[in-house]
């Protein structure tokens, strides 16, 4: 079994991604848009996922889905048809490293005009952590170089 992110964007979802493709270092595999969405036939609404074909219309250029692979990881989101999701609340994404410098410099790629709540540094229990959310506001934490408990 993979756990694999799906994140909801208010319009930025593919701006979000390239920025991750050069921050992590993977890979964009697939990135459809809602226009390009074919109908659902037999459904109510011959929409995608309950949407009328008016308001896959309206998101256009959005994008319906997309998905960037690290290494054998997975990652992967979506602009939000429903503009009053705001944010990504109650979760943050954690990547682990074992090198503390590779942590380091994805933190520093990573938080690029986002706002850090803790600063890449040492804990008691990692030679490297750091949390922030980056510049769409996704929450992420770094942990690099695990300390063995007492």
């Amino acid at each position: 079994m993979k756990i694999q992110p799906y994140l909801f964007f208010n319009g930025t979802c593919e701006a979000a991604f390239r920025f991750y493709e050069k921050a992590l270092g993977g890979k964009i595999g697939e990135l459809h848009r809602f226009k390009d969405m074919p109908p659902q036939e037999g459904s109510a609404n011959d929409g995608c996922g309950g949407m009328t074909p008016e308001a896959l219309a309206a998101m256009g250029e959005k994008v319906m889905h997309v998905n960037l692979v690290v290494g054998d990881q997975m990652i992967m989101g979506s602009d939000s048809p429903d503009d009053s999701k705001d944010g990504i609340h109650g979760v943050t994404i954690t990547l682990g490293f074992t090198d503390v410098e590779e942590g380091r410099k994805v933190f520093e790629a990573l938080s690029e005009k986002g706002d850090v709540q803790m600063p890449y540094g040492e804990t008691f229990w990692a030679n490297g952590f750091a949390m922030f959310k980056d510049q769409f506001g996704v929450p992420w934490m770094i942990n690099a170089g695990d300390k063995p408990s007492p």
